[in-house]
């Protein structure tokens, strides 16, 4: 999870040698590569967010209903979350640039049958698609940075691929509110999909001149390159019983059902890693790669960012229950709200890489101060407020922290990734974007409880202002639990430079 390269940590070790086809890559062609790798981090970040935006048009178009809504936003998100594995393996199977471009022409088509559709279970069905086709894309994006990108220019692709998720995020909620309000060709909600549909024919179109080809990323030599369908669908389900309770429960009031498939969960993911213990002793190709697990910098930064989505993905989602629900602002007034956040979440990424390469991950602690100064100055409005919560104030707290997440987010991404070997690539890209995925809805699902729990009946601004004071605290802890991660972080690369 960091914006830099693992050679610009304090202490890490030199990261392994590259392919002899990364070094050929001259900086032009790296950017090139990077510009078309970056609209889908976009597409696929725009798509998990916009649908909150459109909802009242599809209750009111589809006469789709609270259970149907539910599934059509979480039904992506489940589907993008349950694949990621599978499809940053895939990416280290079958090359990198096959799988981006099948994965980009996926999107885009089942981004064109979402708009298309003529009744919610229409919508459900394209929206799983749409997921597993984000699933088999997404995760070439940091793998292909990782295996293919020279040392040098690593630091600033993973800034830019942080800037974007951001960015990304943002554009979810502002630009999909000013495509719905605006009506383009009286299309409605139905142009917030169709517009992915040119731009991802072209992306992949684009990708396959300029992606290097499968000899770029070839398998480690002495395995076996063979499907693992019991891996995968172990961990699709293992997944599935952790992420549909988690999506769905909250809404449903946490019925049995919810806390027996969590439970199920345990045994299940148990039996899959046993089998892909197995698999790797007896020399095939696990989907689930454990030797990654091995490296310290990846378990340390899988749990910090893990730490990070906790409060990241639930300060979000309380955040907008505020400012709409609580202050009565319309989907695009509340997504404007969030717009200076994005903003320096994209200008912190890219400066950034500049000071991690010089001072380190000190500057990644200097981010998480950052966040939790601004999430205390936004308790500090809420407590003074007196049922009417200053705006001003709630965007200069949002501007400081979304400067922090900047300095935060891509650094942990590039340390997580540091000592990589690129024949693993896919398999790490996918293990921390699912970790990534699976931690925002465990946020929003418990501490959107704990925030429905402290609103009560209440339906005034007072009472929403209550709640969220509530959730921004346990969004500082989480944040100086992210800081502690990386202070042990520092530690190791110190260890490893004295020894």
């Amino acid at each position: 999870m960091t914006t830099e390269n693992p050679a610009a940590l304090p202490g890490a070790a030199p990261p392994p040698a590259a392919p002899a086809a990364d070094a050929s890559a001259s900086p032009p062609r790296t950017g090139r590569m990077l510009a078309v790798l970056l609209v889908a981090v976009f597409m696929a970040q725009f798509d998990f967010f916009v649908a909150n935006v459109a909802a009242p048009s599809l209750s009111e178009s589809l006469h789709a209903g609270q259970a149907a809504l539910e599934l059509i936003v979480g039904g992506y998100a489940f589907a993008y979350a349950s694949g990621m594995i599978t499809g940053g393996r895939l990416g280290d199977l079958l090359g990198h640039r096959r799988m981006f471009v099948i994965g980009t022409l996926g999107f885009a088509v089942a981004s064109v049958l979402c708009g298309l559709a003529a009744d919610p279970v229409q919508l459900i069905v394209f929206r799983l698609l749409q997921g597993l086709a984000g699933a088999a894309m997404v995760p070439q994006v940091l793998a292909t940075v990782t295996a293919v990108f020279p040392a040098a220019a690593r630091p600033g692709a993973i800034a830019w691929y942080g800037a974007t998720a951001g960015i990304g995020s943002i554009a979810g909620q502002v630009l999909g509110g000013v495509l719905l309000e605006a009506d383009v060709f009286g299309l409605g909600w139905r142009v917030i999909f169709l517009i992915n549909g040119p731009i991802g024919l072209v992306a992949a179109l684009i990708a396959l001149r300029v992606l290097p080809g499968r000899s770029a990323d070839a398998p480690a030599s002495g395995r076996r390159s063979s499907a693992d369908p019991l891996g995968v669908l172990g961990i699709a389900l293992s997944l599935a019983l952790l992420v549909i309770p988690l999506s769905l429960g909250r809404d449903e009031h946490w019925p049995p059902w919810t806390w027996l498939c969590m439970i199920a969960a345990v045994p299940a993911g148990a039996a899959t890693v046993g089998w892909q213990r197995r698999l790797t002793r007896r020399g095939g190709t696990p989907t689930l790669e454990l030797s990654l697990f091995h490296s310290p910098p990846f378990r340390i930064g899988l749990l910090a960012g893990f730490a990070f989505y906790l409060y990241f993905g639930s300060f979000m989602f309380t955040l907008t229950l505020l400012l709409q629900a609580g202050l009565g602002r319309s989907a695009v007034g509340a997504g404007l709200t969030f717009a200076p956040m994005g903003v320096m979440f994209g200008v912190a990424s890219m400066v950034g890489k500049r000071l991690i390469a010089r001072h380190g991950l000190p500057v990644v602690l200097l981010g998480t101060a950052l966040i939790a100064a601004g999430l205390c100055l936004l308790i500090v409005a809420l407590r003074v407020s007196s049922g009417d919560v200053p705006l001003y104030l709630v965007i200069v707290a949002l501007t400081i922290v979304g400067t922090g997440n900047g300095l935060v987010l891509p650094a942990l991404n590039g340390a997580t990734l540091a000592l990589v070997r690129p024949q693993q690539a896919g398999a790490a890209s996918g293990i921390l974007t699912t970790a990534q995925q699976f931690a925002s809805a465990t946020g929003v699902a418990v501490i959107g409880a704990i925030f429905y729990a402290a609103l009560g009946s209440r339906h005034g601004v007072g009472g929403y202002a209550e709640a969220m004071e509530l959730s921004t605290v346990l969004a500082v802890v989480l944040t100086l639990a992210v800081a502690a991660t990386v202070w042990g972080l520092m530690r190791l690369s110190r260890r490893a430079a004295a020894g």
